[in-house]
């Protein structure tokens, strides 16, 4: 096996410490480098220490600008707290009870992040100062007379990359943006310099699409090792895809739930509606094509790991050929976790289209180890993501259940233990969570669960069975630090925990993690949602020269879908899934909840499909936290917590607000509905 990177924890911090010099050099070598704590402030730098105008006459400064810029990108890898957007903690997937100065998300929800305290996630004029430097080195690049004509055609791409990427986070979390297009400001800190009003939603979308587009053209089909976390041609693709299907959505594409959510909102300036409320299929198409067109590079593959003694025979009903054709040759638990993990080296993952190595992700999985083996025990998972998953042979629990193989009751345990794939089951536990897909022993930390924590030599810290009821090792009352420090359901999420991994004990290290900003999986999904949408046929050429004849084809469908269902040891769709569209929504709204677990899409995906307010508006269950093992932990409760009693639904809840400053600065800008202005 190929070496991996441990991080001890005196090494964490040496490595912490190690971000915090490097933000304050002014040669960056890496397009959104892993820390993220200090962003380094190039304009300061220049303006403090040398004339600004020689950051473009030399080629290694104007690059250390550039990678400056990029360093100030939102960390996508801060997955639970300090957040830059609200979500993974924000959604019906994921609660905690843990302070909402840390976890913004919570306070998203709690209606705590107002026009007049953004709570940190100032993604709407943390961005347009990227814009903006974006547009200086667009302007004065021919300044740089040490530059070749490679080195233009180079850093051309990255800059037109780094605005496209600006604008997309201002669309995601914000809406519609101010199309400053190629003008510069004399500060960045001056609104009224670039008083402009808002563009629509589909032009904005057109612009992030155009700048990808530009991009793409100039960056590498691949980077090499050393430059793994810059974009490459992929990375514009496949985000445009994600735009794409985002703007085709229920929310966004003149539907019902367009006119419900915003048939109001209309720009002051002139009037204009800010989202189309006329229905138009061909997004649909242009997503299906966007997704295509990354298909068609053959330069990814959903990541698997081959089988070996330790894999468990497929059940009755999975296809055995081999994968992609089926789940065989595969083994369907380390194909999906060790991409998480760090058990395989992230910079090899074959699925991963663009992502970053990231000590943030490693950190945070500590607030899921329970306490006494050194963790917060504190990142719960809802009994609605539990449910979710399927049993390993693709029956629904529901399914399941009917016919007498999932059981919930008081002395419903299994028997002897199970070992497969390298994953330690208990005898003794649930049977609820007995016979599940692969997934969910990936993810999910259940009462009862093995957490095997091999790096370290501790006895009373490696190989432990967590129990999460009143009676067990990590109960509500079980902390000895602070009162938050549980779990409000009965589960906590695994997903990037190695069983290498350990916080506490002689010898205690984690494996090196990273995380994926978009990964190939998503463009096979992504694909099957944009045709199953399509009720004709639609030719799109796209910018790139490619042209695809799009239709509802079930063949196209069920081969990008089943895919990701044969890499979970699960069967693919079934002949009446693929024939009622309806039906298929469904299937595929449900493989995105369980696919995509902790890596924020969920967020977004229930704000574009236009259910977030019946989402969100289901209690979060859990099972019952104040009752022993034997007594009525194994119940569904509705979880008694602050954070969740006073949760709000509320549709202004769809983007985060624009700060009353900018709207101040700003005379034309509109804020965005349901916020103060």
């Amino acid at each position: 096996m190929l070496s991996k990177c441990i991080l001890t924890s005196k090494q964490n911090a040496m490595k912490m410490k190690f971000n915090h010099i490097l933000a304050g050099s002014v040669f960056l070598t890496v397009m959104g480098m892993t820390f993220s704590c200090d962003y380094l402030d190039v304009d300061e730098y220049f303006d403090d220490t040398l004339k600004y105008d020689s950051v473009f006459s030399n080629k290694r400064y104007f690059e250390a600008y550039l990678w400056g810029a990029a360093a100030q990108l939102p960390d996508e890898s801060k997955i639970f707290s300090h957040e830059y957007a609200p979500g993974i903690t924000a959604g019906d997937d994921i609660f905690t009870v843990m302070s909402t100065d840390i976890f913004r998300g919570s306070a998203f929800t709690l209606g705590y992040v107002t026009p007049d305290d953004l709570r940190g996630m100032n993604i709407w004029s943390d961005m347009y100062k990227i814009i903006r430097k974006a547009n200086i080195m667009l302007s004065r690049m021919d300044e740089c007379q040490d530059m070749t004509t490679a080195d233009r055609r180079n850093y051309t791409g990255y800059i037109h990359f780094l605005r496209g990427y600006a604008y997309y986070h201002i669309l995601m979390n914000c809406g519609p943006a101010i199309l400053v297009g190629d003008q510069v400001y004399e500060s960045n800190l001056d609104g009224i310099a670039y008083n402009n009003y808002r563009a629509t939603y589909d032009e904005t979308v057109e612009y992030i699409c155009s700048e990808l587009e530009t991009a793409a053209a100039y960056l590498p089909v691949r980077s090499s090792m050393a430059q793994f976390e810059r974009p490459t041609r992929g990375a514009a693709y496949a985000l445009i895809a994600r735009v794409r299907l985002h703007a085709a959505s229920p929310l966004f594409n003149g539907t019902l739930v367009t006119r419900k959510y915003f048939g109001k909102w209309q720009r002051s300036y002139d009037g204009a509606n800010y989202v189309n409320l006329n229905y138009d299929e061909r997004k649909y198409a242009l997503a299906a094509a966007a997704c295509k067109r990354v298909m068609d590079m053959q330069a990814y593959e959903l990541f698997t790991v081959k089988k070996d003694q330790s894999t468990p025979d497929l059940p009755e009903g999975v296809p055995t050929a081999d994968f992609p054709s089926g789940a065989g040759g595969i083994d369907p638990f380390k194909s999906y976790s060790y991409m998480f993990t760090g058990d395989e080296p992230f910079k090899n993952n074959s699925e991963v289209i663009w992502g970053r190595i990231s000590g943030e992700v490693s950190a945070y999985t500590q607030q899921s180890f329970p306490e006494f083996m050194g963790g917060y025990n504190g990142m719960g998972l809802t009994q609605k993501m539990i449910d979710a998953y399927r049993m390993d042979d693709g029956r629904t629990i529901e399914e399941a259940r009917a016919d007498g193989d999932y059981k919930e009751g008081p002395n419903d345990f299994t028997d002897g233990p199970r070992d497969f794939s390298g994953y330690h089951l208990e005898g003794g536990i649930w049977q609820m969570y007995a016979n599940r897909e692969m997934r969910f022993y990936a993810c999910v930390g259940f009462s009862g669960c093995y957490w095997p924590a091999l790096s370290t030599t501790q006895n009373d810290v490696r190989n432990q069975v967590v129990e999460y009821c009143l009676d067990g090792n990590a109960n509500k009352y079980a902390s000895n630090t602070t009162a938050e420090n549980y779990t409000p359901t009965g589960y906590v999420i695994k997903k990037y925990i190695s069983s290498y991994d350990a916080w506490k004990g002689d010898g205690n290290e984690r494996y090196e993690k990273g995380f994926p900003i978009i990964r190939y999986a998503e463009i096979l999904l992504s694909y099957a949602e944009a045709l199953n949408e399509l009720t004709a046929s639609h030719s799109v050429t796209l910018p790139s020269g490619e042209t695809y004849m799009l239709s509802r084809d079930v063949n196209e469908i069920a081969s990008a879908f089943n895919q990701v269902r044969y890499r979970a040891g699960l069967p693919g769709l079934k002949a009446a899934e693929l024939n009622d569209r309806d039906e298929l929504f469904e299937q595929i709204k449900r493989e995105r909840m369980v696919e995509f677990l902790g890596e924020g899409r969920r967020f977004y995906d229930v704000r574009r499909w236009g259910i977030y307010e019946d989402e969100d508006s289901e209690p979060i269950m859990g099972l019952n936290i104040e009752a022993n093992k034997n007594g009525g932990f194994y119940q569904r409760t509705v979880v008694n917590e602050r954070n969740y009693r006073d949760r709000v639904v509320d549709k202004r809840l769809l983007f985060l607000p624009i700060s009353k400053s900018e709207l101040r600065k700003v005379p034309l800008l509109d804020q965005n509905p349901g916020y103060s202005d």
